[in-house]
């Protein structure tokens, strides 16, 4: 049997250490939920295209993405996209618009994560 080791990459482990900590601190389950996507194989992490964000978002909301956004379809609401990873066009389009962020600055702007939601 496999032994479980979580993420290698030191850059992630802090983050999902980070998240854990800000999680019991805060006493916010969204970013325990967050670190708990994270520590999953990259193969199993979620990936959204532009087009699902726009589908699924208002205007002015705040989302957040454990896994990667991709640059497929167009986005045409005002949000503010927190993710572990983007693509460049999703950079490109998300900025064009509204916002994209790290998970890192998301938790240092709101702590409490307050009107946050996952997407994925």
């Amino acid at each position: 049997m496999v032994k479980r080791t979580g993420p290698t990459n030191p850059m992630l482990k802090s983050l999902v250490e980070e998240l854990k900590k800000k999680s019991s601190q805060e006493k916010v389950q969204i970013w325990k939920r967050v670190a708990d996507d994270l520590e999953k194989p990259t193969r199993i992490r979620r990936v959204v295209n532009l087009l699902r964000i726009n589908k699924n978002v208002k205007d002015n909301e705040t989302i957040i993405v454990p896994g990667k956004v991709l640059g497929g379809g167009e986005l045409g609401r005002k949000v503010t996209v927190a993710a572990y990873q983007f693509s460049e066009s999703a950079i490109d389009k998300i900025n064009k618009v509204g916002k994209a962020i790290t998970i890192s600055e998301l938790m240092k702007e709101n702590p409490k994560a307050s009107k946050v939601r996952i997407i994925g």
